[in-house]
């Protein structure tokens, strides 16, 4: 199990992009935290989720 934006999601083990396209995340215009650590996007295929992860994914909107 992880926690993704509040949410408790059943993920077995598996990197930050796969989960951003499992869930239908667009793939620009969007942050990512782990943990409370900003995830830089060149280290998405490689930064594995662990159980108990607590993800953030933050959206960029237009706007002000």
């Amino acid at each position: 199990m992880i926690i993704c934006n509040g949410v408790e999601l059943a993920w077995s083990e598996g990197s930050v992009a796969e989960l951003v396209v499992h869930l239908g995340f667009p793939q620009k215009g969007i942050a990512l935290a782990i943990n409370g650590e900003i995830v830089p996007r060149s280290a998405w295929a490689v930064t594995t989720l662990m159980a108990g992860s607590v993800v953030d994914v933050v959206t960029a909107t237009a706007g002000g």
